[in-house]
This record gives C-alpha cells, structure tokens and sequence, in this order.
C-alpha cells in the first residue's frame, strides 16, 4: 500500500534476547510508530525487526548473564548463526530452568522459551518465534534477510557491488570525510559480501562468476555497510533505530545510498534505561544522593557521603593557606624567594590533603555500613563496570513483574527523548 511506511531495527540472535537493549531497541521502534500514526492517521506505520541471521560470530550470542551467572549454549557449529540448529539448546534451558525457579512467570516464560527454541529446528526460526511471543500484539514484523526471494530482489546490487566493485569509492570517500574527526565502526573493502555455505562463511576477495550469483544469489551475504541498503530497498522505511556503534556505521553511508538511488532513512539512537528497583530507590535518596549521582564515580560517593556527615574538608583551608601566601608574595620585592615561597605553599597544602585523605579514611570506617550499601547499588547497577542494559538480560525483571515489565517499558519509553532514563518499578505496580 503506498501510505503505509515502516520504522526498523535489527539486532544479532541473541540467546533468549541478550542484554536489555535488545527490548529497549524494539519498544522504542514500536512507539515511533504509534507516534507517527498519531500524527499522521491517513498513513500506516509498521514496526519493523531485522533479524542479523547471516551474522558469523556466535561468540557474541551464545549466552547470558543471569543472577552472577554466565549461562552459555555450548555448540560447536561454525558458519552463520541463523542457519544454525537447535539441537544442543535443551541442556540451556534445563540449566535455566534449575535457576529462574517455578514461579508463574517462571513457568510462562520458560513456556515461551521452549516454545521457541524446541518447536524450531534453526536459530533464527527460534528468535522469530520468541520475538513475536514477548511483541507480536504490538504488530511487530520480523524478517530474516538470509531468504532466497528476497536476494533475488537485490541481484543487481550484489552483481554491482561483487562483480564491478563499484561501492568502495562513494564508501570510502564519506569513511574518510568522517574518519577526520570520528571514529570509524567498519572497514571498507573492495567488494562487501561473504560467500555462505555450510558451516563457512567467508569474505569474497577473488573472483565470482556472474552465473553463479544469477544462480544462487542466496550464496552471497552483505557485508555491515551493505545490509542497511539491502534492508531499505526492500522496505518502505522512514526510519532507523540503533545504538551509538550502529549510528555511526550508517553514517559511512550517505554518498553511498546516495549513488545507489536508494533513500537514506532518519537515523534515532534508541532509548537507553536503568532500572532501580523501589527499594534501591529509596535507600539511594536515605544516603543523600539524587538519581543523577548513579553516574558518579564510587569513590566519590564514598567521600561526598562521608563529608555530608562530618563537615569533613580541607576546602576551606586550603584556600586561606593559599591566600595567605599570595599576600606573603605582596609583601616580597626580592624576585629571588618568589620559588621558596610557592614550595612552602605547595609542601603546606599537600600536608594539608594529606591530613584530609586520613581523617576521611577514619571517617569512612564509623559508616562502613552506608559505604556499603552504596557500593552494593552501584555493583547492581553497573554489574561488571558495564551499563546494566549492555550487560544484563530481562529474565530477572520478568520474573518480578511478568508481562507488566515490557507493558511499563512502552509506556515509558519515549522514543523521541533522548535522555538516559532511570526507571523505578515496583512489585505489581510502577
């Protein structure tokens, strides 16, 4: 239909959806929809999620991490992770099941999970189905771009990009426009396709026939700066939604798509989210801090609590030891002690901070249990010095909250703010 658009994200087949951000991706291509149809009723706006089938690094999606955990599906299997099979996953989800429990949503979500993964024979078949599980009443469509029909669609790119090289230049003059004050995600290449078989995948760097991609296009896979053109000439898109790291290759891509006569969509850095539990919340606010100081340093927090409780520094000393000097200076017409003078300062005010980080440490040890529990908050937060949303799955919260966790997120997720959000949910209510 000519009035109906769509709004995309993609991400790899992360095993049962990887770290946080892979939700917050889809509900913030959701929302955009409805925003957009809101806005504009005489048009449909369809969400839309690119599975990264023809993806080679299974290193990258065959785990997650789950209460201090590191669950991994352990298979052998080379090639692309799509077209990998199933076979293996069951021992994952006893494992998953022996640590998640038999609460309700326990059992609803590991119905959902082996639905997904034991019904289907490969792994992008699986993420299809546990994608549209936890998203498909919101009308969300996924596609797998590793189908024979769809290659066939794209057969004069692949043939120009392959058998002409004719990409690398539009791809490297805007890669090296950029490269001057940015830093490059992709590396261009003279010809940007993999050539798949079974168990391989493998950079084209010699010559291909021109029968043989007429015959089995399905053989060839894009490259991370062809697929986004693979994707919008399929699509009728407006929009795409990605991380930092995506926004940037797409931006090595403007001449590119330009030269291919393909429009180049809006480019939207999805929502980022931290999750505070109402408990964490309120111990956070009792130890004196505002939301925003999650993002401090530890062991700042650890001083700037210490010194709200005693008054404890040297600021203002410090400043009248050097203002004291500075007049000792005035009051010297011998150039010659100029240096005596400012080593003296410097040697007193050292003295002076090194009195300050003592008295600090003692102080610290009379609060040793609030120190604590702002280190417990920060570790909860940033497990592994990482953003929660990069390094935890959403296991943990479903299991808390069930359907209402993703509910709360799209009613909160606005994918027009970018602002970092923090979010504090509550056990049967926000």
């Amino acid at each position: 239909s000519d009035n109906t658009f769509t709004i995309t994200t993609g991400h790899q087949l992360c095993l049962f959806t990887g770290p946080l951000y892979f939700i917050y991706k889809i509900i913030s291509t959701i929302n955009l929809t409805e925003k957009l149809k809101d806005e504009y009723p005489e048009s449909d706006f369809v969400p839309v999620f690119w599975m990264a089938t023809e993806d080679h690094d299974f290193e990258e999606v065959n785990h997650i991490h789950l209460f201090g955990k590191k669950i991994v599906w352990d298979s052998h299997q080379k090639g692309v992770v799509g077209r990998m099979d199933t076979l293996g996953i069951q021992s994952v989800l006893d494992e998953l099941k022996q640590t998640i429990g038999d609460s309700e949503n326990g059992k609803q979500l590991l119905n959902i999970f082996e639905k997904a993964y034991l019904n289907n024979s490969n792994l992008a078949d699986s993420t299809r189905v546990l994608i549209n599980e936890l998203f498909g009443k919101y009308g969300l469509v996924i596609i797998d771009g590793d189908d024979k029909s769809l290659k066939k669609e794209f057969l004069p790119f692949i043939k120009k990009d392959i058998l002409e090289k004719a990409n690398f230049k539009s791809l490297q003059y805007c890669s090296d426009q950029l490269s001057v004050h940015y830093k490059l995600q992709a590396y261009v290449r003279e010809i940007n396709f993999f050539k798949i078989s079974k168990g391989k995948r493998i950079r084209i760097d010699g010559e291909v026939s021109e029968q043989e991609v007429n015959n089995n296009p399905e053989y060839f896979s894009p490259n991370v700066l062809i697929r986004p053109l693979y994707q919008e000439f399929l699509l009728p898109n407006l929009a795409y939604i990605g991380g930092g790291a995506e926004v940037s290759y797409w931006m090595q891509l403007k001449d590119f798509f330009l030269e291919n006569k393909v429009d180049f969509p809006l480019l939207f850095l999805r929502n980022s989210v931290m999750i505070m539990e109402e408990k964490e919340k309120n111990k956070w606010s009792d130890l004196g801090f505002k939301i925003q100081d999650i993002f401090a340093e530890e062991h700042s927090l650890h001083s700037r609590f210490v010194q709200s409780k005693s008054s404890l520094s040297f600021e203002k000393e410090i400043n009248d030891l050097d203002l004291l000097y500075q007049s000792i200076l005035h009051k010297t017409s011998d150039k010659s002690l100029f240096s005596s003078i400012d080593s003296e300062k410097i040697k007193q005010i050292k003295s002076l901070q090194k009195l300050e980080k003592k008295l600090l440490k003692s102080e610290k040890q009379k609060h040793e249990y609030s120190i604590s529990q702002i280190t417990k908050i920060k570790k909860k937060l940033f497990p592994n010095s990482s953003l929660q949303e990069r390094f935890n799955n959403f296991i943990p919260f479903y299991l808390n909250y069930g359907e209402k966790f993703i509910e709360t997120l799209k009613e909160e997720l606005n994918p027009l703010d970018t602002n970092f959000l923090i979010l504090s949910l509550q056990k049967n209510k926000k």
